[in-house]
Protein backbone atom coordinates (compact mmCIF):
# COMPACT_ATOMS: atom_id res chain seq x y z
CA UNK A 1 0.00 0.00 0.00
CA UNK A 2 1.97 2.99 -1.31
CA UNK A 3 0.06 5.69 0.61
CA UNK A 4 -0.70 3.64 4.30
CA UNK A 5 -4.34 2.61 4.76
CA UNK A 6 -7.30 3.82 2.98
CA UNK A 7 -8.19 5.11 6.07
CA UNK A 8 -6.05 7.91 6.15
CA UNK A 9 -7.10 11.45 4.28
CA UNK A 10 -3.31 11.19 2.94
CA UNK A 11 -4.28 7.68 1.36
CA UNK A 12 -7.42 8.94 -0.10
CA UNK A 13 -5.82 12.47 -0.89
CA UNK A 14 -3.09 10.79 -3.33
CA UNK A 15 -5.25 7.74 -4.35
CA UNK A 16 -7.81 10.89 -5.65
CA UNK A 17 -5.01 12.73 -7.50
CA UNK A 18 -3.67 9.13 -8.99
CA UNK A 19 -7.45 9.06 -10.65
CA UNK A 20 -7.93 12.51 -11.40
CA UNK A 21 -7.09 12.35 -14.87
CA UNK A 22 -10.34 10.25 -15.44
CA UNK A 23 -12.30 13.92 -14.84
CA UNK A 24 -13.87 14.77 -18.31
CA UNK A 25 -13.08 11.75 -19.61
CA UNK A 26 -16.01 10.89 -22.21
CA UNK A 27 -17.57 7.86 -21.75
CA UNK A 28 -17.60 7.28 -25.45
CA UNK A 29 -18.40 3.33 -25.64
CA UNK A 30 -22.10 4.88 -25.25
CA UNK A 31 -23.41 7.45 -27.73
CA UNK A 32 -27.12 8.28 -28.33
CA UNK A 33 -29.22 10.22 -30.55
CA UNK A 34 -30.50 13.57 -29.05
CA UNK A 35 -34.03 12.19 -30.22
CA UNK A 36 -33.98 8.99 -28.64
CA UNK A 37 -32.54 10.64 -25.24
CA UNK A 38 -35.43 12.51 -24.89
CA UNK A 39 -37.75 9.00 -24.09
CA UNK A 40 -35.53 7.99 -21.04
CA UNK A 41 -35.56 9.05 -17.36
CA UNK A 42 -32.29 10.24 -15.32
CA UNK A 43 -32.66 6.63 -13.77
CA UNK A 44 -32.83 4.88 -16.79
CA UNK A 45 -30.02 6.50 -18.31
CA UNK A 46 -28.38 6.32 -14.85
CA UNK A 47 -28.77 1.99 -15.17
CA UNK A 48 -27.40 1.99 -18.41
CA UNK A 49 -24.36 3.73 -17.74
CA UNK A 50 -23.56 2.35 -14.84
CA UNK A 51 -23.62 -1.18 -16.02
CA UNK A 52 -21.94 -0.13 -19.26
CA UNK A 53 -18.79 2.21 -17.22
CA UNK A 54 -18.42 -0.92 -14.85
CA UNK A 55 -17.22 -3.14 -17.97
CA UNK A 56 -15.31 -0.02 -20.05
CA UNK A 57 -13.57 1.58 -17.14
CA UNK A 58 -10.71 -0.98 -17.38
CA UNK A 59 -9.71 0.53 -20.83
CA UNK A 60 -10.79 4.21 -20.26
CA UNK A 61 -8.16 3.75 -17.36
CA UNK A 62 -5.31 2.36 -19.42
CA UNK A 63 -6.27 5.09 -22.24
CA UNK A 64 -5.93 7.49 -18.91
CA UNK A 65 -3.15 5.38 -17.37
CA UNK A 66 -4.17 5.72 -13.74
CA UNK A 67 -3.80 1.89 -12.73
CA UNK A 68 -6.97 0.59 -12.38
CA UNK A 69 -7.81 -2.89 -13.43
CA UNK A 70 -10.46 -5.18 -13.01
CA UNK A 71 -11.01 -7.02 -10.49
CA UNK A 72 -11.81 -11.05 -10.26
CA UNK A 73 -14.15 -10.21 -7.46
CA UNK A 74 -14.00 -12.67 -4.03
CA UNK A 75 -18.27 -13.26 -4.10
CA UNK A 76 -18.62 -15.86 -7.36
CA UNK A 77 -21.49 -13.83 -8.46
CA UNK A 78 -22.40 -12.14 -11.61
CA UNK A 79 -21.47 -8.71 -9.42
CA UNK A 80 -18.33 -9.90 -7.54
CA UNK A 81 -16.65 -7.42 -5.33
CA UNK A 82 -14.71 -5.29 -5.17
CA UNK A 83 -14.85 -4.07 -8.80
CA UNK A 84 -11.22 -3.07 -9.07
CA UNK A 85 -7.34 -3.41 -8.05
CA UNK A 86 -5.05 -0.11 -8.41
CA UNK A 87 -1.78 -0.61 -9.00
CA UNK A 88 -0.59 0.98 -5.79
CA UNK A 89 -2.03 -2.02 -3.78
CA UNK A 90 -5.87 -0.82 -2.43
CA UNK A 91 -9.08 -2.26 -4.00
CA UNK A 92 -11.78 -0.04 -5.66
CA UNK A 93 -15.83 -0.67 -5.33
CA UNK A 94 -17.21 1.33 -8.01
CA UNK A 95 -20.72 3.22 -8.22
CA UNK A 96 -21.79 5.95 -10.44
CA UNK A 97 -23.50 8.79 -9.70
CA UNK A 98 -25.98 10.19 -12.56
CA UNK A 99 -26.38 14.18 -12.33
CA UNK A 100 -28.81 16.05 -14.34
CA UNK A 101 -27.54 18.42 -17.33
CA UNK A 102 -30.38 21.06 -17.98
CA UNK A 103 -28.67 21.40 -20.96
CA UNK A 104 -30.09 18.10 -22.36
CA UNK A 105 -33.84 17.05 -22.42
CA UNK A 106 -34.57 14.02 -20.90
CA UNK A 107 -38.17 12.36 -19.73
CA UNK A 108 -38.98 13.82 -16.00
CA UNK A 109 -40.07 11.54 -13.61
CA UNK A 110 -42.96 12.45 -11.23
CA UNK A 111 -40.98 12.73 -8.24
CA UNK A 112 -37.35 13.19 -7.61
CA UNK A 113 -35.24 10.22 -7.38
CA UNK A 114 -32.45 9.36 -5.42
CA UNK A 115 -29.23 8.03 -6.43
CA UNK A 116 -30.32 4.27 -7.15
CA UNK A 117 -26.33 2.76 -6.90
CA UNK A 118 -25.81 0.92 -3.41
CA UNK A 119 -23.84 -0.85 -1.42
CA UNK A 120 -25.22 -4.16 -1.10
CA UNK A 121 -25.52 -6.32 1.38
CA UNK A 122 -23.31 -8.43 -0.15
CA UNK A 123 -20.56 -6.35 0.94
CA UNK A 124 -20.17 -7.23 4.52
CA UNK A 125 -17.40 -6.82 6.90
CA UNK A 126 -16.90 -10.67 6.65
CA UNK A 127 -15.32 -9.59 2.99
CA UNK A 128 -14.38 -6.06 3.43
CA UNK A 129 -10.74 -4.85 3.76
CA UNK A 130 -10.47 -2.39 6.00
CA UNK A 131 -7.28 -1.55 4.89
CA UNK A 132 -7.24 -1.43 1.16
CA UNK A 133 -11.05 -1.14 0.47
CA UNK A 134 -12.07 2.64 -0.84
CA UNK A 135 -15.45 3.17 -2.60
CA UNK A 136 -15.42 5.26 -5.21
CA UNK A 137 -18.62 6.95 -6.81
CA UNK A 138 -18.15 8.52 -10.43
CA UNK A 139 -20.60 11.32 -10.47
CA UNK A 140 -21.04 11.96 -14.68
CA UNK A 141 -23.35 13.55 -17.11
CA UNK A 142 -24.58 13.79 -20.66
CA UNK A 143 -22.79 16.49 -22.70
CA UNK A 144 -22.66 16.60 -26.16
CA UNK A 145 -20.42 14.30 -28.01
CA UNK A 146 -17.15 16.11 -29.44
CA UNK A 147 -16.75 13.52 -31.99
CA UNK A 148 -20.53 14.09 -33.49
CA UNK A 149 -22.61 16.85 -31.76
CA UNK A 150 -26.02 15.28 -32.46
CA UNK A 151 -24.89 12.22 -30.69
CA UNK A 152 -24.67 12.53 -26.38
CA UNK A 153 -22.24 10.92 -24.21
CA UNK A 154 -21.51 10.55 -20.46
CA UNK A 155 -18.77 12.58 -19.20
CA UNK A 156 -16.99 12.20 -15.77
CA UNK A 157 -17.22 15.02 -14.02
CA UNK A 158 -16.21 14.37 -10.14
CA UNK A 159 -14.73 11.21 -8.20
CA UNK A 160 -15.43 10.82 -4.40
CA UNK A 161 -13.21 8.12 -2.44
CA UNK A 162 -14.15 6.89 0.69
CA UNK A 163 -12.97 3.84 3.24
CA UNK A 164 -15.57 1.01 2.87
CA UNK A 165 -15.26 -0.18 5.84
CA UNK A 166 -16.70 2.90 7.50
CA UNK A 167 -19.39 3.20 5.19
CA UNK A 168 -20.50 -0.31 5.52
CA UNK A 169 -20.25 0.43 9.72
CA UNK A 170 -22.30 3.74 8.67
CA UNK A 171 -25.01 1.32 6.97
CA UNK A 172 -25.36 -0.88 9.22
CA UNK A 173 -25.57 1.03 11.77
CA UNK A 174 -28.34 3.06 10.76
CA UNK A 175 -30.30 -0.94 10.12
CA UNK A 176 -29.50 -1.39 14.04
CA UNK A 177 -30.76 2.35 14.79
CA UNK A 178 -33.76 2.02 13.27
CA UNK A 179 -34.91 -1.10 15.31
CA UNK A 180 -33.55 -3.32 12.10
CA UNK A 181 -31.64 -6.53 12.40
CA UNK A 182 -29.51 -9.00 10.55
CA UNK A 183 -30.49 -12.19 9.41
CA UNK A 184 -27.95 -14.79 9.18
CA UNK A 185 -24.49 -14.13 9.45
CA UNK A 186 -24.80 -10.67 7.45
CA UNK A 187 -27.28 -12.48 4.79
CA UNK A 188 -29.87 -10.38 4.77
CA UNK A 189 -31.01 -6.98 6.51
CA UNK A 190 -34.45 -6.26 7.62
CA UNK A 191 -36.26 -3.90 9.45
CA UNK A 192 -39.38 -3.56 11.63
CA UNK A 193 -42.31 -4.39 9.58
CA UNK A 194 -46.20 -2.74 11.22
CA UNK A 195 -46.62 -5.88 12.86
CA UNK A 196 -43.51 -5.54 14.83
CA UNK A 197 -43.95 -1.80 15.40
CA UNK A 198 -47.09 -2.34 16.83
CA UNK A 199 -45.41 -5.14 19.55
CA UNK A 200 -42.15 -2.81 20.09
CA UNK A 201 -45.33 -0.05 21.01
CA UNK A 202 -46.76 -2.66 23.43
CA UNK A 203 -43.41 -3.92 24.62
CA UNK A 204 -43.86 -7.26 23.44
CA UNK A 205 -41.02 -9.11 22.29
CA UNK A 206 -40.49 -9.46 18.14
CA UNK A 207 -39.92 -12.67 16.76
CA UNK A 208 -36.71 -13.30 15.35
CA UNK A 209 -37.07 -16.43 13.67
CA UNK A 210 -38.11 -15.58 10.08
CA UNK A 211 -38.34 -12.27 7.74
CA UNK A 212 -41.03 -11.31 5.25
CA UNK A 213 -40.86 -9.32 2.12
CA UNK A 214 -44.31 -7.77 2.18
CA UNK A 215 -46.52 -6.72 4.96
CA UNK A 216 -49.46 -9.26 4.14
CA UNK A 217 -47.21 -11.83 5.56
CA UNK A 218 -47.55 -10.62 8.87
CA UNK A 219 -43.68 -10.84 9.98
CA UNK A 220 -42.70 -8.57 12.39
CA UNK A 221 -39.80 -7.89 9.77
CA UNK A 222 -39.24 -7.32 6.49
CA UNK A 223 -36.32 -7.40 3.94
CA UNK A 224 -34.79 -3.99 3.25
CA UNK A 225 -35.52 -3.78 -0.14
CA UNK A 226 -33.61 -0.07 0.10
CA UNK A 227 -30.64 -1.25 2.30
CA UNK A 228 -27.65 0.47 0.72
CA UNK A 229 -28.37 3.11 -1.13
CA UNK A 230 -25.89 6.08 -1.10
CA UNK A 231 -28.63 8.63 0.72
CA UNK A 232 -28.79 5.38 3.66
CA UNK A 233 -25.45 5.46 4.58
CA UNK A 234 -25.02 8.46 6.97
CA UNK A 235 -21.25 8.47 6.71
CA UNK A 236 -21.15 12.26 6.66
CA UNK A 237 -17.94 12.99 3.80
CA UNK A 238 -19.74 10.90 1.76
CA UNK A 239 -23.43 12.68 2.02
CA UNK A 240 -21.02 15.68 1.75
CA UNK A 241 -19.95 14.08 -1.76
CA UNK A 242 -23.52 13.92 -2.87
CA UNK A 243 -25.00 17.36 -1.74
CA UNK A 244 -21.63 18.70 -3.66
CA UNK A 245 -22.68 17.54 -6.92
CA UNK A 246 -26.59 18.11 -6.37
CA UNK A 247 -27.48 14.62 -5.43
CA UNK A 248 -30.59 13.81 -3.42
CA UNK A 249 -28.87 13.59 0.35
CA UNK A 250 -28.93 13.17 4.39
CA UNK A 251 -28.85 16.14 6.05
CA UNK A 252 -27.80 14.30 9.79
CA UNK A 253 -26.52 11.32 10.78
CA UNK A 254 -25.18 9.82 14.09
CA UNK A 255 -22.24 7.36 12.87
CA UNK A 256 -19.61 7.84 14.01
CA UNK A 257 -20.87 10.32 16.53
CA UNK A 258 -23.93 13.06 15.72
CA UNK A 259 -22.96 15.79 12.55
CA UNK A 260 -25.43 17.60 10.64
CA UNK A 261 -24.63 19.15 7.52
CA UNK A 262 -26.61 22.66 7.01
Amino acid sequence: MKWGTINSQFCLDNLRDTLSPLIGAEVHYLALPRDVIKNFEPSQIGTIVGTLTDAVLPYIALEKKVGLHKGVGILGDREGYPDFNHSDGYRIELKGLFIDNPEIELKLPPTRREPSARLTQKVTVNNVNSETDALMVLSYKLETYTRQPSLVTPVITDIGLFPVIECIKARDHRLIESGGIWFGDYQTPAILSNAGKRKIAFNQETSKESYGRKESEGKDYNEDTNFGKLKRIPYEPLQRFLKKNGASYSARGTYPAPWIID
